[in-house]
């Protein structure tokens, strides 16, 4: 009995670490297998910087219409350029999570403690900005629960996560990651098709 009592913590700890890779608030299913995607999530974390360009498409119950992105990312500060959406002309979002600047053609600057709330204001989307530091990559965010189901290359192929559903289209090769190409959200009546042309995914370091 005593051996068993010393045993056991030591037990509950490597099981405890075998589950690492999985986080407490992932439900995963699906073709993938588990420890493949432990590997690619933790390869694809440390991704910190990047540098995208492609095109944008946003369906709403008003509008829609589609222009160019542009996405450069230093760790937690981020420069987000839209052309050309729903006729808005050029729209810019930079800032880091607790201060975030907006710039519209044409109309202003404006401000704000989180870029989800700046964007419902000024541009009606309810939309999750600071998820898609993660979804963008092909890894959930942390902070809430997710259910995901893996491709038969064990990455993301859908994503369900605070009310949207992200799939998983395509994905490209780049430096080394598996990256998503072509994303697709729908949520909050919302559909964002993003089709990503240039990935330059960076590891800046802590």
């Amino acid at each position: 009995m005593p051996l068993f009592r010393y045993l056991l913590p030591a037990l509950l700890s490597l099981l405890l670490a075998g589950c690492a890779g999985i986080g407490p608030r992932e439900s995963v299913e699906g073709a993938g297998n588990t420890a493949d995607w432990r590997h690619h999530k933790a390869q694809i974390a440390r991704i910190d910087g990047w540098q995208i360009s492609g095109k944008i498409g946003i369906r709403a119950p008003q509008d829609s219409g589609s222009g160019t992105l542009f996405w450069l990312q230093r760790q937690d500060y981020f420069d987000i350029r839209l052309s050309g959406p729903l006729g808005r002309g050029a729209t810019r979002l930079t800032g880091r999570p607790d201060a975030v600047t907006l710039e519209i053609a044409g109309q202003g600057r404006y401000q704000a403690d989180s870029p989800e709330a700046l964007v419902e204001r000024q541009l009606g989307w309810q939309l999750p900005v600071s998820n898609l530091l993660w979804w963008v990559r092909g890894l959930p965010a942390p902070d809430s629960r997710s259910r995901l189901s893996l491709d038969g290359a064990s990455r993301l192929a859908r994503l369900e996560q605070d009310g949207w559903q992200v799939n998983y289209l395509a994905y490209r090769n780049e430096d080394g990651y598996a990256l998503p190409e072509r994303i697709r959200l729908e949520g909050r009546d919302l559909q964002v098709t993003l089709v990503i042309k240039d990935w330059q995914p960076r590891q800046l370091g802590r």
